[in-house]
């Protein structure tokens, strides 16, 4: 999740940038952003292995893997060498949580993949072909219903400490559905990513950014994939 484009926040709009060195592009993005979930996929098969009837070290993973992504977040020409930190704590988690899972919803792991792989194929669609088009409208709704979520987290992981009962957490049709809005401000996310990557590459960001907007991809990608699993299993509840 992000509040906006921190390239093009900084940047004008008249003229491309000049930089001394390399311009990202939208490809060498692609590659990037290729490579790192290669890496979350490898680190997942050794979550996966090293866990037992707990994802202790996958909830270590976790909190590292946060505290990469603030880092990245707010000094993203650093990106090169935290993305891929990142994406091996996450592949961690993923791996661990997946494998304590898998124990009481089998199959869950690849019907996630199979979910978070065909929203993102939707999306880019949708946005290639024009279909959705990312106006200042809609990105500022998306990113208002974003930061209210993340609010939501935080508010839950407080009461968490004192009371089993959180948003999150409930069942019935409320948690389908709070569920299915939350991928789909995941899945818009994702259309801000592609257009944020297309208006930087035009405006000469530099060749970091495509660290920056790979690692962008990937947070958007297992935001989507945590939703689509804690989806799953409400619908296994039922």
């Amino acid at each position: 999740m992000r509040t906006g484009n921190p390239f093009l926040r900084e940047s004008s709009f008249g003229s491309r940038q000049s930089f001394s060195g390399e311009l990202m592009t939208a490809n060498g993005t692609v590659n990037k952003a290729a490579f790192l979930i290669v890496i979350v996929f490898a680190a997942g098969v050794f979550g996966w292995s090293i866990t037992g009837s707990s994802y202790g070290i996958g909830f270590l993973a976790m909190l590292g893997g946060l505290v990469f992504a603030l880092i990245t977040s707010f000094k993203p020409n650093v990106a090169p060498i935290t993305s891929p930190i990142y994406a091996i704590l996450q592949g961690i988690f993923l791996g661990s949580l997946c494998k304590v899972l898998e124990a009481s919803y089998p199959g869950i792991a690849r019907q996630a993949v199979i979910g978070t792989v065909t929203i993102f194929m939707v999306m880019m669609f949708l946005y290639r072909s024009g279909i959705i088009k990312v106006t200042d409208k809609l990105r500022s709704i998306v990113i208002a219903c974003t930061i209210g979520i993340a609010l939501a987290y935080f508010i839950s992981f407080i009461m968490s400490f004192f009371t089993s009962s959180t948003l999150f957490n409930v069942g019935g049709a409320l948690g389908i559905g709070i569920s299915l809005f939350v991928i789909a401000v995941a899945a818009f996310n994702l259309l801000l990513d592609f257009d944020y990557i297309e208006r930087s590459e035009s405006h000469g960001a530099p060749k970091y950014m495509e660290w920056y907007f790979a690692f962008s991809l990937l947070v958007t990608l297992v935001w989507l994939y945590i939703e689509m699993i804690r989806l799953l299993t409400r619908l296994r509840s039922e």
